[in-house]
């Protein structure tokens, strides 16, 4: 939470008047810029200070295998696109496994003044915002039918992906309450564990996006996955409460959401 909470910090009150792209990823519209670099050095720096045999798995290059059985899973920009827009959607996410089993995270979103974090076993917690300092119990939504659910999503950077993606969506939209597109997978999950959203999908995501959204998720009580019988990973991430949960993975299975 520390960690986070400095990273949030540099990228809120650091960021530049000017900020430029410093590199791009998996297509051109797919960024990096300067605070993202800066925001990921600030997190391992603190962390390999206090905790020197753990690994690091980092979306801007940060790893270390470690000695200790703990890695640190570092999104230190979720919601990059919106950064550089000047959108107030964006996160600083850390995850934390043991011997590769995700036990604590914690999503820093500074725009909304709101720490989310949760440890295994021990239930979700928000601080900040309208929750005050002293920190609110998290709990997804009650149950509600498909057609009356809210959803959100999120697409990818590669043209063909977002195309099929974009159809899915299509497909969806008439089956559901609505659609939302808030741009970052981290704050989502989020949403959903704080009953702000019924539900979210999203595929192509990587272990960062969701290393401490998916716990927080799971700790409020929502219930996630990918496919059918499977984890949430980059085919497939569905999170959502346990009355949407089943219908909304059937839905996704039979549109083909995690085709190419």
């Amino acid at each position: 939470m520390e960690a986070a909470e400095l990273a949030g910090r540099l990228l809120r009150d650091g960021r530049p008047a000017h900020l430029g792209v410093a590199a791009t990823k998996s297509s051109p519209v797919d960024v990096v810029t300067e605070m993202d670099i800066a925001a990921e050095k600030l997190i391992t720096g603190y962390l390999a200070e206090r905790r020197p045999y753990d690994g690091f798995l980092g979306e801007e290059g940060a790893t270390a295998e470690g000695k200790s059985g703990v890695r640190w899973v570092i999104d230190p920009l979720d919601g990059t696109v919106n950064y550089l827009y000047g959108l107030p959607t964006w996160a600083v996410s850390i995850g934390v496994e043991l011997h590769g089993e995700r036990v604590a995270g914690v999503v820093e979103v500074p725009m909304r003044g709101e720490t989310y974090y949760a440890v295994r076993g021990g239930g979700a917690y928000v601080t900040g915002g309208m929750s005050g300092d002293d920190g609110v119990k998290l709990h997804c939504r009650p149950a509600a039918p498909l057609d009356e659910a809210l959803v959100s999503t999120g697409f990818n950077y590669v043209a063909d992906v977002r195309k099929h993606q974009a159809e899915v969506a299509r497909e969806l939209i008439p089956r559901l309450r609505d659609i939302r597109r808030g741009g970052s997978a981290a704050i989502d999950l989020c949403d959903v564990a704080a009953g702000r959203l019924d539900g979210y999908y999203e595929r192509g995501l990587h272990p960062w996006d969701l290393a401490a959204g998916d716990l927080i998720a799971r700790e409020a009580g929502a219930l996630t996955g990918g496919r059918p019988g499977r984890p949430a990973d980059g085919d497939l991430t569905v999170a959502a409460s346990p009355a949407v949960f089943e219908p909304l993975q059937a839905l996704l299975e039979e549109l083909g959401a995690w085709h190419d």
